[in-house]
C-alpha cells in the first residue's frame, strides 16, 4: 500500500472567528471522512491538528553554514497547515474521491503521495 499525506490548510484567523456550530459541523465532517476511509479499505496511520502557526519555530540557512532559528511560520500566508492525516491506501482514485467529499464540506485539502513507500 502507498502512503499519502492529507494536508489541511486553512485561514487560521477566519477559522478561530467561526461560531461553535461551524466547528461542530467540521468535526462531524471529519468523523464521516474517517468512517469512509475505514469502510473503503484505507488506513489512517496517524492524524492530528497542529498548534497555531504563531507557535511554529522556523529554521533557515543563513548562507554561512549556520542556521537562523526564529519564532513563527516559515512564510507569511493567509492559509497555514492546521492539521494532517497520514493514510495508507490501496486505491489512490478512491482516496481522492473521499478527500473530495471532505473538501465539499468546506475543508481545503492538499493530497501528497509519500516518496519511497510501496
Amino acid at each position: 500500500m502507498k502512503r499519502y499525506l492529507v494536508l489541511l490548510p486553512a485561514p487560521e484567523q477566519e477559522w478561530a472567528a467561526l461560531p461553535a456550530s461551524e466547528h461542530e459541523k467540521g468535526q462531524r465532517a471529519h468523523e464521516r471522512f474517517n468512517k469512509a476511509l475505514a469502510d473503503r479499505g484505507h488506513r489512517v496511520v496517524t492524524a492530528s491538528p497542529l498548534t497555531p502557526s504563531s507557535e511554529a519555530i522556523s529554521m533557515r540557512p543563513d548562507g554561512t553554514g549556520k542556521t537562523i532559528v526564529s519564532d513563527g511560520p516559515f512564510t507569511e500566508s493567509v492559509e497555514q497547515i492546521v492539521g494532517f492525516y497520514l493514510i495508507e491506501s490501496p486505491d489512490k482514485d478512491d482516496l481522492v474521491a473521499i478527500c473530495s467529499d471532505l473538501a465539499s464540506t468546506g475543508d481545503l485539502i492538499e493530497l501528497r503521495e509519500l516518496g519511497g513507500h510501496e
